[in-house]
C-alpha cells in the first residue's frame, strides 16, 4: 500500500493574524507555524492503514519555502516514511490552480494507492486543492470523509461522509483521493524515538524544473484568483442593556430595531 499525504504549513491557530502593510497578505512577523490540522487527520489515517495491512510506504508532500521543512519533519517524526519538499521562487503568489498543477506533477512521479488531503487549510479555507488534484489526475475522490474502510485486497474502499440528516456511504475503486475532517480519527503525537528517527528519513527536494513545469506557468502573474484587499473585521460596538421587566424590555427592543437598526 503506497500512500501519499499532501500537507500545508499554516500559522498556528492561537496566532494573532494581522494584514501586511500592503493589504495583500498576512504579516508573518513573529508567527509560529504548524502542520495544517485537517492534514494531520489524513496523515493519521495513512499510518493506520499501513499498520493494518502490515506493509507499504507513507509519503508526505508539501509546497513552500525552506521553513516548510519543519512541518515535513514533524510528519516524519509522527511516523511517515519519507517526504517530498517542492520549492521554487517562481511559486510565490500562486493560486490554488497552480498549487494543484504542481502537486499533480509530483504525485504522478509515483503510483499511489491512496492520496490524502485535509478538507481545507485553515489559513485561506478554500477547500479546493484536493478536489482539483483529483480532477487533474482523473482519479475518483470523496471529500470530507469521517470514516474509511479499505478492502483486504487493497483494491477498493468504503468512505463515509456526513450529509444533512444522515451519513453518505460511498464505494470507490482505488487508487483514489480523499479529503479528511476531524471525526475521521485522533492524530497521534511524535515520540522521542520518532523525532530522532525523523532526522535520518529521506527528504526529496523538487524544483519546478524537476517536475517539468515552466516557471511562467505559475506565480502571481498567472493566478486566476487574486486577492484585492485583506483587512481585519470591523470592531464590534458595545451592546445595549435593556432594563425593566420582560414586557418593557421587548417594547424597548422593538423600538431600537425599528429606529436605530432600521430592520423594519
Amino acid at each position: 500500500m503506497n500512500i501519499a499525504v499532501c500537507i500545508k504549513q499554516v500559522p498556528a491557530t492561537e496566532s494573532k493574524i494581522r494584514p501586511s502593510a500592503d493589504g495583500k497578505d498576512i504579516d508573518r512577523t513573529g508567527l509560529s507555524f504548524v502542520v495544517n490540522p485537517y492534514d494531520e487527520f489524513g496523515l493519521e489515517e495513512a499510518l493506520k492503514i499501513k499498520e493494518q495491512v502490515g506493509k507499504g510506504t507513507v509519503t508526505v508532500i508539501s509546497i513552500g519555502e525552506d521553513k516548510t521543512i519543519e512541518a515535513l519533519r514533524t510528519c516524519l517524526a509522527v511516523g511517515a516514511d519519507q517526504a517530498i519538499h517542492i520549492k521554487d521562487p517562481a511559486l510565490s503568489g500562486s493560486d490554488t490552480h497552480a498549487i494543484a498543477l504542481v502537486l499533480t506533477a509530483a504525485l504522478q512521479k509515483e503510483n499511489y494507492d491512496i492520496i490524502f488531503f485535509g478538507k481545507q487549510a485553515i489559513d485561506n479555507d478554500s477547500g479546493a486543492v484536493g478536489i482539483h488534484v483529483a480532477e487533474l489526475m482523473n482519479l475518483p475522490h470523496v471529500a470530507v470523509i469521517n470514516k474509511l474502510e479499505v478492502s483486504p485486497d487493497d483494491k477498493k474502499a468504503v468512505a463515509h461522509r456526513q450529509i444533512e440528516g444522515g451519513t453518505e456511504v460511498i464505494n470507490i475503486d482505488l487508487p483514489a483521493i480523499f479529503t479528511c475532517q476531524k471525526e475521521l480519527n485522533v492524530p497521534r503525537y511524535a515520540s522521542l524515538p520518532g523525532i530522532m528517527k525523523a532526522k535520518q528519513k529521506p527528504m526529496t527536494i523538487y524544483s519546478l524544473n524537476d517536475l517539468n513545469i515552466a516557471t511562467d506557468a505559475v506565480g502571481a502573474e498567472k493566478a486566476m484568483i487574486t486577492l484585492d484587499q485583506l483587512s481585519p473585521p470591523e470592531k464590534r460596538t458595545a451592546g445595549t442593556a435593556l432594563e425593566g421587566n420582560a414586557g418593557e424590555a421587548v417594547t424597548a427592543l422593538v423600538r431600537l430595531l425599528h429606529e436605530e437598526a432600521k430592520i423594519f
